[in-house]
C-alpha cells in the first residue's frame, strides 16, 4: 500500500500515537461471545513465503490453499482489477468448510473509471459475484481515488443508496477534505444509518485517515508497517489495547490487514500481532508458526 507511505528517514519524525475515540462513534452493549478478530494480508501468491510460511515445494497453484491453512482472512485486492466468476468459484471451493473470510475490494470500474457515476448495473454485478463466496464472504471495501473529494458528496450518497442496508460494506476515503469536521460528520451519519463502516488506515504520512470513527459493529483496519522498525511493534501493541476497549463498546468483528513493502516482513508482523491478541484478548487464532529458511 503506497498511499501515505514513509521512507525509513521519515519514520523518526512521525507521531504514531493512536487518536482518541471519535465522538461520532457508536457504542452497543458488549457481547464478548460475538467478538472476533480476523488477521490477514493483501495477497496470497508470494513465492518468498515458501520455506517460512508455506511448506517447501508448495506450487503456485496451491498458494491459496496454503494461505487458508494459516490465516483466517484475506484482503482480496485482485477483485479491484478483474472480476472473474470462474476465479471466485475456485476461491470459494478452496475455502469451503474453513473458518476463513474473503474481504473483496470493489471493482476499479466503479470507483476509479466511472467514479461512482451511473454504476447501478456494476454494483449489482459485483454483489452478485461476491455472493458466490457464500459463508466465506467477509466485509467488502471500496477505496475512493485520492483526487475524489467532497464536491462529489451527493454522488457518494447516491452510490451508498444502491447497496442494501446492513450489507458488509466499508468505504475508504483518501482526499484530505473528507476529514474536515462538517463534511466528515455528514458522511459518517450516512454510513451509520446504512450500518456501513469507514475503513481506518494506519499509515505514516496521512494521520487524518486514522479517524477512529466506528459507524457499525464491524471495524476494518489497514495497517502499513515499515520494514519491521521498532515502531511497527509499538503501534501493534497500541492497537491491541484499543481493540480491548472496542470490545467493551460493542464491536463484534475486527478485520486487521497488514501491509509491508517487503512481503516477508508482512507475515512476521502478522505472527506477532496474532500472538498478542491471543494472549491479551483471549482469542484463539491459529499461530503462523513461521519457519526459518
Amino acid at each position: 500500500m503506497k498511499f501515505g507511505h514513509a521512507t525509513a528517514e521519515e519514520i523518526g519524525d512521525v507521531s504514531f500515537s493512536l487518536p482518541q475515540e471519535h465522538p461520532l462513534s457508536i457504542s452497543h452493549k458488549p457481547n464478548p461471545d460475538k467478538f472476533s478478530i480476523r488477521v490477514g494480508c493483501g495477497k496470497w501468491g508470494i513465492p518468498t513465503w515458501i520455506g517460512t510460511l508455506y511448506p517447501e515445494g508448495t506450487k503456485q497453484k496451491n498458494f491459496l490453499e496454503a494461505y487458508i491453512a494459516h490465516f483466517n482472512s484475506i484482503e482480496l485486492n485482485g477483485t479491484f482489477y478483474r472480476l472473474s466468476r470462474t476465479s471466485i468459484d475456485k476461491w470459494a471451493s478452496a475455502a469451503e468448510g474453513a473458518d476463513f473470510l474473503f474481504c473483496p475490494k470493489w471493482s476499479q470500474r466503479i470507483s476509479h473509471f466511472k467514479r461512482l457515476n451511473e454504476v447501478e448495473e456494476n454494483v449489482q454485478y459485483f454483489m452478485d459475484s461476491m455472493a458466490l463466496l457464500g459463508e466465506n464472504l467477509g466485509a467488502t471495501f471500496l477505496t475512493l481515488p485520492p483526487n475524489f473529494g467532497p464536491k462529489h458528496e451527493e454522488r457518494v450518497n447516491s452510490f451508498l443508496d444502491l447497496i442494501p442496508d446492513g450489507y458488509p460494506f466499508q468505504i475508504e476515503f483518501r482526499h484530505k477534505d473528507w476529514f474536515e469536521e462538517a463534511v466528515f460528520a455528514r458522511v459518517m451519519e450516512k454510513l451509520r444509518d446504512k450500518r456501513f463502516g469507514a475503513v481506518i488506515t494506519d499509515v505514516a504520512l496521512r494521520r487524518d485517515v486514522l479517524h477512529m470513527c466506528r459507524t457499525s459493529q464491524t471495524v476494518f483496519i489497514r495497517f502499513n508497517g515499515y520494514g519491521l522498525d521498532e515502531s511497527d511493534y509499538e503501534r501493534l501493541d497500541k492497537w491491541v489495547s484499543r481493540l480491548a476497549d472496542w470490545r467493551q463498546l460493542g464491536v463484534h468483528q475486527v478485520f486487521f490487514f497488514m501491509h509491508q513493502a517487503n512481503e516477508e516482513h508482512t507475515i512476521v508482523l502478522c505472527d506477532y500481532f496474532i500472538k498478542q491478541v491471543n494472549a491479551k484478548l483471549d482469542q484463539q487464532i491459529k499461530p503462523l508458526n513461521l519457519s526459518k529458511k
